[in-house]
């Protein structure tokens, strides 16, 4: 058995803390911008490094036939990319805009997924030089068409190369 009571210390009251004058409010912060803190993206909501940007990091639009995409940065001034919409071909977009300055394909985590025949299993990039990127989602099973436009990324100091 444990005797508490010389266990018992002297222990000093608690003083109350001194008061201490009122300082001023704090003046409001501004509210956080489109790029702040988003990877390949400055405060200003410019894109920096187009191979850094996160899906996410822009606004989520509705294009044609009701396809969702983004648009992330902001155009150059008298940007091709202004004619595009989401949910264009790749013809559709050379068309308007001519070919890119490269482009290439990749493989989604979709394409692993077993029994999975909905479409994005692959992604078609197009990069021009000063203008940004454009990503194409692929097509389901059997279709290996280069797909339709989901992303629009504006850059301006693109440099057109992979």
């Amino acid at each position: 058995m444990v005797d508490l009571d010389r266990c018992a210390v002297a222990v000093e009251p608690a003083r109350p803390a001194p008061v201490a004058a009122a300082a001023p409010a704090p003046q409001p912060t501004a509210p956080s911008t489109v790029g702040a803190g988003k990877a390949g993206m400055d405060a200003r909501g410019t894109v920096v490094d187009s191979s850094k940007v996160e899906a996410g990091s822009g606004r989520t639009v509705k294009g044609l036939n009701d396809f969702e995409g983004e648009i992330t940065g902001n155009p150059a001034p008298n940007s091709k990319f202004t004619k595009l919409q989401i949910g264009m071909t790749t013809r559709q977009v050379q068309d308007l805009i001519g070919p890119a300055t490269d482009q290439g394909a990749y493989m989604t985590g979709k394409a692993w997924i077993p029994f999975y025949f909905g479409a994005d299993r692959h992604r078609f990039e197009m990069t021009y030089k000063g203008q940004g990127r454009l990503i194409f989602a692929g097509g389901g099973m059997g279709d290996f068409s280069s797909g339709n436009l989901i992303w629009i990324i504006h850059n301006p100091n693109e440099s057109g190369y992979r």
